[in-house]
């Protein structure tokens, strides 16, 4: 599918938006949400909006929500603060609402793929699953990506914590420089591991392993962008 390298935006009429691609994260001015990658911009007004968010369709229809539309909303409908059904986060912009069932969902998160693949495994999204989390030791509630044997399993929610806890001061002030600091800082996955496989260190150690590939991919896809070339550059963040 070709891209237009230009458009206008409802959310954004004052000026055409420019696709760029960035490996520096942003955060969506439509779902006020993490992103890196492509996106399109308003370099005049330093406004963005994440792929999914800038082409998003005024309807979809999800394979976990079979008696569901969803429809487009550039803000949440009704009084009450929304969650999305996917990362368990407040609606704070964008969102996709089934007004029949009342679930909500994120444009990045309505189009996660449902599998992802990270070179020896294939993790597959997940609705509802019984076994733990990597990172919080956890059932929970919201989608996880497990694997294929269906031994290692990620919230999405617990990925973008992990996304939250490193990029919190992009929302500041910041040069570029410090941002590039700041996204070295992700936190390692073995210290909350090891606190739910006390006495198992060959488990903290193959499990760390997996997650650390497991989180490369899925960041990738939460981001808006699962390609390689993103993967690699968050994977080192992971390692550190």
């Amino acid at each position: 599918m070709k891209l237009d390298k230009e458009l206008f935006h409802p959310s954004h009429p004052q000026h055409k938006l420019k696709s760029e691609y960035t490996e520096i994260p942003f955060r969506c001015d439509g779902c006020k949400e993490a992103g890196i990658g492509l996106k399109y911009k308003c370099d005049a007004c330093d406004f963005d909006l994440h792929k999914a968010c800038a082409l998003a369709p005024s309807m979809i229809s999800h394979h976990f929500y079979k008696k569901c539309e969803f429809r487009f909303y550039s803000k949440p409908p009704g009084p009450v603060m929304r969650v999305c059904d996917a990362c368990r986060k407040d609606v704070l912009g964008f969102v996709y609402h089934c007004m029949r069932c009342d679930f909500d969902l994120h444009p990045c998160c309505a189009n996660l793929p449902h599998c992802l693949d990270d070179g020896e495994r294939n993790f597959y999204l997940s609705l509802r699953v019984s076994s733990i989390c990597l990172r919080c030791g956890g059932k929970g509630l919201g989608w996880s990506y497990r694997s294929d044997c269906k031994n290692y399993t990620l919230h999405v929610s617990c990925v973008k914590e992990l996304l939250a806890e490193s990029w919190q001061a992009i929302h500041l002030n910041l040069d570029r420089n410090k941002v590039r600091d700041i996204q070295t800082k992700i936190p390692s996955l073995r210290g909350p591991m090891q606190s739910h496989h006390r006495g198992r260190l060959g488990k903290v150690e193959r499990c760390g392993q997996i997650a650390g590939s497991a989180v490369r991919i899925i960041i990738s896809a939460i981001l808006g962008d699962p390609t390689a070339i993103i993967a690699a550059i968050v994977g080192g963040f992971i390692a550190k």
